[in-house]
């Protein structure tokens, strides 16, 4: 069972370090930014994200006319 559970460590510890390798080698290493809203590429094509898209809807608009209440 001590066999079993060791080997099991040590590949999930394996797979950790090979999957970070990237940031832990190179300097000045982050992860990735895949926020839609940061993301330049989708910027470009103008796509955001829903909360990005909400907030930005919920703004009050300057040229909006007020409604009168009776």
């Amino acid at each position: 069972m001590w066999k079993t559970f060791l080997t099991v460590v040590l590949l999930i510890l394996a797979a950790v370090v090979l999957l970070s390798a990237n940031i832990l080698l190179k300097k000045n290493g982050r992860f990735p930014n895949i926020h839609v809203g940061k993301n330049p590429a989708m910027r470009k094509r103008r796509i955001g994200c829903v909360e990005s898209q909400d907030a930005q809807a919920q703004k009050s608009n300057p040229m909006a006319v007020s409604e009168k209440s009776k």
